[in-house]
Formats: C-alpha cells, structure tokens, sequence
C-alpha cells in the first residue's frame, strides 16, 4: 500500500508546474534543480514582462515570484495577476530579499499566498510549495 501511495504522490508532482520569476542566474538554477529534482514541470521567468507573458502560457499552479525584477516588478505582476479574473488563478509564492513586514503585507494584500525572505532554506521552499498545492 505504502508503494502505491508513493507512486500517486509522484504521480501529483509531475502533474504540477511552476512557474519561477526570478532575475538572479544563480537563484534561477538552484530553484529550478530543486523544484525538477521534485519532479515538477519548471517554467522560467528572468523579468515581469516575461512573468505575465508566461503565466497567459504555461498556466502554472505555483507562481515563485520575486519582488525586485526588471521592467514590472514583483508586486505589479501579482497585481496585474490578481485582477484578471479570467481562467484559473496560480497559487503565488512570494520569494524575495524585501523582508520587512510593510513588504510582507503588501505582498498578502495584493493576493500572495505565501511569502518567504530571502535567504531562505530549501526544505522551507519546498514545504511550503507542496501546502499551497494541497490547499
């Protein structure tokens, strides 16, 4: 029984994809090894503009997104994100070096559901990541 419920948690995991918004490299890559060694579908973003663009495409169920980013930051793409009612909404993790509590609030009043300081640790990622893909 034990086996089946592994293979059905896998099973979830691959169905999932995310969606990484994200312009530093080395953030990129350690993020996007982690989420694929889960067995996640991976989606990259390195700027706003390609955050929107690529949530219209990949349609994502998590939303790893930074605040401070080129062309639209983090918290206009969650704006923007929150406002289009059309189609199903991603879950949105804000991940990002603004770790002061206004920049937390801003981040949950626009629609975050989940908002985590850089420097963070992988196993709080991930937690956090599988609770928002139960809830």
């Amino acid at each position: 029984m034990l086996h089946l419920e592994a293979l059905a948690t896998e099973e979830m995991r691959l169905s999932h994809k995310l969606l990484i918004a994200e312009d530093e490299p080395v953030i990129v890559e350690s993020l996007k090894f982690l989420f694929e060694r889960e067995g996640y579908t991976v989606g990259i973003a390195t700027d706003g503009r390609q955050a929107l663009e690529q949530l219209q495409s990949l349609s994502p169920d998590i939303l790893v997104l930074d605040a401070m980013m080129r062309h639209i930051n983090g918290f206009d793409v969650l704006k923007t994100l929150r406002a289009d009612t059309n189609g199903p909404q991603p879950k949105v993790l804000m991940l990002t070096a603004k770790g002061q509590e206004k920049d937390r609030q801003l981040a949950l009043e626009l629609g975050a559901d989940a908002y985590i300081a850089k420097p963070y640790a992988n196993r709080d990622v991930l937690e956090t990541v599988r609770k928002l893909l139960e809830a």
